[in-house]
């Protein structure tokens, strides 16, 4: 199956539904042989079934491409260090990590346990960091070893992290600590041959079918805005050797449209060249805030 991918080696987590199951027939679909990670949990975590990632690996197969399940919960240490290896001792080689899987507890801050807030941190960030860091430690050492890598982490943000979405502190936080990760970790890991960029995606899967994204099942042939295949083909770009160039960005993606997130910047500001009395600040902080745009909205937009 040739294409973009072409005998690339890729790990999609979180692949056993929804857009990560997209991500991995796609990455298929244009050549690439597929590791498909998935616990088969329920939408808040609980449970856990290979059956979901198993009946991907058929579909790459029945398509004539490459592909095995694993099972491994990204959050593990230990876990997320079997997943690397499985692609290794599968494929012989590992060249693109897409950081996919997830899971959601909202509540208002007010009502959110210490268990909901640390499961979603867990599964979000930690889950991010663990194959990320396994994975980095599999690209140095063929570094040191005189191998030249052309490698990509892809990480899953979302605009309820960098923009902002209420009831969701802590998957909004797990994010933006994904998006800062995307930032930081490719300056840390360009020396490599390593490339790492994030999506911040909107598609209708179970994770958002309480989020008001509608479904077009009454005009099935009119294009489906929320289809999680739409975030995909960004995703396997990344993943190419095509994208060695690009690093350091997140992009948010729904329907046919695609934009570069612009991180934090400094904005409006004043400089004594001396220290501020708080008289004086209760005077200048309000100016200078009104002299500040907005913050962006969920659609990444400045209100007017």
């Amino acid at each position: 199956m040739a294409g973009i991918c072409e005998d690339r080696v890729v790990i999609v987590t979180g692949a056993g539904r929804g857009i990560g199951k997209a991500h991995a027939l796609e990455f298929a679909r244009q050549g690439a042989k597929v590791v498909v990670n998935d616990i088969g949990a329920e939408v808040d975590g609980s449970g856990s079934s290979i059956g979901p990632a198993g009946e991907v690996v058929d579909e790459i197969r029945a398509m004539g491409g490459e592909a095995v399940a694993n099972g491994d919960d990204v959050s593990d240490w230990e876990g997320a260090q079997r997943l690397i290896n499985s692609a290794v001792e599968a494929f012989g080689t590992l060249d693109v990590l897409v950081n996919n899987a997830g899971i959601l507890r909202d509540r208002m801050l007010i009502n959110m346990t210490d268990a909901e807030w640390d499961a979603v941190i867990r599964v979000h960030l930690r889950g991010t960091f663990a194959p990320s860091r396994w994975a980095a430690t599999y690209w140095r050492e063929r570094a040191k070893e005189g191998h030249t890598n052309d490698a990509r982490i892809i990480n899953t943000s979302s605009s309820s992290g960098i923009y902002g979405n209420v009831g969701q502190s802590n998957y909004g936080a797990a994010k933006a600590g994904i998006a800062s990760f995307t930032v930081i970790t490719s300056q840390e890991l360009a020396r490599y041959g390593i490339t790492v960029n994030a999506v911040a995606p909107a598609a209708l899967t179970r994770m958002t079918a309480n989020l008001g994204f509608a479904s077009n099942d009454e005009k099935p042939e009119a294009f489906d805005i929320f289809a999680p295949e739409n975030i995909s083909p960004l995703v396997v770009y990344l993943g190419s050797s095509a994208s060695k160039a690009i690093t350091g960005r997140v992009f948010d993606v729904v329907g046919g449209h695609i934009d570069v997130a612009e991180g934090w910047h400094g904005g409006p500001a004043i400089d004594k060249n001396d220290r501020w009395s708080v008289e004086e600040l209760a005077d200048l902080i309000p100016d200078l805030v009104n002299k500040a745009a907005r913050n962006a909205d969920m659609s990444g937009r400045i209100p007017s």
